[in-house]
């Protein structure tokens, strides 16, 4: 995340220079905070415009969506980079919006939704498409993020608070026994390499073969669980190596199987037709993504697409926004490999689902089936898609980068299951760990004005090393018992990264799309067990 100044950013690891635009930025980085506001303009109580000339060479404009408490916090970054007259320190999220839309080929806005903080290259929580008819247009690995489909999976059971209330203990102990959890955690699933290429290639569909799925999970799942690009020839041997034991489980950092009980419904015909029928149901949400092989094939990419800018002199703002032209073979192989290890990581969803319905059923003596515990959705928030929308009037074939950023179609649209027809696609939005979790849907204004994209979580307010400082492993597990939180975590030394104030208040986020019309509160959930790496 580190800022660079002008002349180290204007080099690589061996000296030599490279596609970065290098003289152009010292007289952006020398501007007052009062200079830099007037840049930005207010279009809405909850939207803000970034000018061209933010950064160099803006191809689009830039917005991003903010209430009036979670601009306090967007501004702030901004404030502080001015005074330090851009030397050192973080890039605010509003100067990596500016950048990813200095990018070639991009169209409409470079999106920032409320959730938005700094990240590698994009901003985390940052929105952008390409057009695949420029032959200039790029992909970019810091537009996925290195968890490859980090995503939200949500199960809903017939049980009540008051079914799991006195046993929420030992089924908080049962799911801690049956998800490996933590850094180093290695699977239970039996898997050799073969597996692992038909896995990558098949996604879901693996998964469905060896009994590990239902075939109605598939329906209820992004993509339908396998996006048919993947080819795991693209995948390097050592992010292989890295998968294969990893399979089926959590891992560490922000990643969580939660038991939630349902608080608050706001749209009762969506919550009815995901099967959520009152107050007080309980739900399962399961958060994680691709593991080391996902991170493995980000890093590949990387690597590679370094050589393709210097070979076709592709033009960035920022060294972290690496990319190669969409149809360039360094382009076409990350895509392939993403796709690969976005297979994985619906494989490892599915995997975790399958062991959360053994725990459950073992503690309640009944069949998964007989506690109805269908997927209600699966989201992925670390992607890029080929999806089609409109674009100054025309239907037009994008490349669509989501990282930190949840796909929200709206009503009628194909791609989205025949369940969710009239309501639009559910979406999923993690709280942090004691926080309550929000399910939406996908608006027609969010289709136009953000490419079907919206939130996918509260987002970051503290760094990790500010919320080590600050907290205490006791301070955080003793105020969720307080809350009567059951908890399991495997690395209780890092408990404090995942602290809720290490974090933006979740429901000001999910009110910032709702009151944008990005997207549509229909579901609140309230968590009383979380199970954490």
């Amino acid at each position: 995340f580190f800022f660079p100044s002008c002349r180290t950013r204007a080099t690589m690891g061996d000296g030599e220079a490279t596609g970065t635009v290098d003289s152009a930025l010292v007289q952006y980085e020398k501007r007052t905070y009062e200079q830099e506001l007037e840049y930005l303009e207010k279009l809405s109580p909850c939207c803000y415009r970034i000018k061209k000339g933010f950064v160099p060479n803006m191809k689009v404009e830039g917005r991003f969506y903010v209430n009036k408490h979670l601009e306090t916090l967007c501004l702030e970054e901004l404030q502080q980079m001015a005074s330090r007259q851009g030397i050192g320190g973080f890039l605010p999220a509003v100067k990596q919006i500016a950048n990813v839309a200095a990018l070639p080929g991009i169209v409409g806005y470079s999106v920032g939704l409320p959730d938005v903080h700094s990240g590698y290259g994009f901003a985390i929580g940052n929105m952008a498409a390409f057009d695949m008819s420029d032959p200039e247009s790029v992909v970019s690995p810091g537009g996925v993020g290195f968890d490859i489909n980090c995503g939200v999976r949500l199960l809903r059971t017939n049980l009540t608070e008051k079914d799991v209330g006195p046993v929420r203990e030992k089924l908080a102990q049962s799911l801690f026994d049956h998800i490996p959890v933590g850094v180093g955690s290695k699977g239970v699933i039996p898997m050799n390499a073969q597996d692992l290429e038909e896995a990558l290639e098949m996604g879901m569909d693996w998964s469905l073969r060896e009994g590990y799925a239902w075939a109605e999970d598939k329906e209820h799942c992004e993509e339908y669980g396998r996006m048919l690009q993947a080819d795991p020839s693209k995948v390097s041997a050592r992010a292989k190596k890295r998968g294969l034991p990893q399979l089926g489980t959590l891992g560490a950092g922000n990643h969580y199987a939660e038991i939630q009980v349902v608080d608050d419904i706001y749209d009762e015909h969506a919550a009815k037709k995901m099967g959520i029928n009152q107050r007080g149901q309980v739900c399962v949400m399961i958060h994680s993504g691709s593991r080391g092989l996902g991170h493995q094939v980000a890093t590949d990419a990387l690597v590679a697409m370094e050589k393709a800018m210097k070979r076709d002199n592709i033009q960035v703002n920022d060294r972290q926004l690496a990319c190669a032209r969409i149809n360039s073979e360094e382009g076409q192989n990350y895509l392939a490999a993403m796709a690969s290890a976005a297979n994985y990581a619906w494989v490892n969803r599915s995997t975790m689902t399958f062991l959360t319905r053994q725990a459950f059923a073992k503690q309640f003596s009944a069949s998964p089936d007989e506690l109805d515990m269908h997927v209600i959705y699966d989201v992925s928030h670390n992607i890029a898609k080929v999806e089609q929308h409109m674009v100054e009037g025309k239907l037009k074939t994008l490349l669509v980068h989501r990282k930190g950023s949840t796909r929200a179609f709206p009503p009628h649209h194909p791609l989205i299951p025949v369940d969710y027809q009239m309501t639009g696609q559910p979406v999923l939005i993690g709280g942090t760990m004691g926080t309550c979790s929000y399910v939406l849907t996908g608006t027609d204004i969010g289709m136009r004005d953000t490419f079907g994209s919206t939130c996918h979580g509260a987002g970051r307010a503290w760094s990790r090393a500010k919320s080590r400082r600050n907290l205490t492993c006791d301070m955080v597990l003793d105020k969720l018992k307080e809350m009567g939180i059951a908890i399991r975590v495997a690395s209780p030394k890092l408990v404090m990264e995942e602290a809720p104030e290490s974090y933006k208040d979740v429901t000001q986020v999910i009110e910032t799309c709702h009151e944008a019309h990005i997207s549509k509160k229909a579901i609140k959930l309230r968590p009383i067990a979380v199970i954490k790496g």
